[in-house]
């Protein structure tokens, strides 16, 4: 990796995503088979939200909704928080600690290219450590 690597180095570039009028039971069910704790949210096939593990837990668990008749799009978190494609680890840890969040969409001539997490930049920021020590 390089030691100016930027969050666009690290993102998962695979999305997976689900149209928001899906029921949060099909959100889960594909949560659980691609093994990922959020999704994002469709309108129309343009990324207008996101639900995480926490959203289920708090808007729908602790709500007592049925999770087969809740559609993504009414618990889903908006609007999505995004940061540039070329921001530094520092820039990204900044916003979501800013924002109290652990995921970020990553941005790239208005079109969503990714996705990033507080452990992606932890394991960003550790491989950019190891890369400098090995270099000393």
């Amino acid at each position: 990796m390089p030691i100016s690597a930027t969050v666009k180095d690290i993102a998962t570039r695979k999305l997976i995503s689900i149209d928001e009028t899906n029921s949060v039971y099909a959100a889960v069910v594909l949560m659980t088979a691609e093994d990922i704790g959020a999704i994002v949210v469709d309108s129309v096939r343009k990324p207008v939200g996101i639900v995480t593990e926490r959203d289920l837990m708090k808007k729908v668990i602790l709500e007592g909704r049925d999770p087969k008749n809740t559609k993504v799009g009414e618990v889903m978190s908006t609007p999505l928080i995004t940061i540039r494609s070329d921001a530094s680890f520092g820039e990204a840890t900044q916003l979501m600690q800013d924002r109290k969040i652990r995921r970020l969409l990553i941005e790239e001539k208005g079109e969503i290219i990714g996705i990033i997490t507080q452990r992606d930049l932890e394991r960003g920021t550790l491989d950019s450590f190891s890369a400098l020590t090995a270099m000393a």
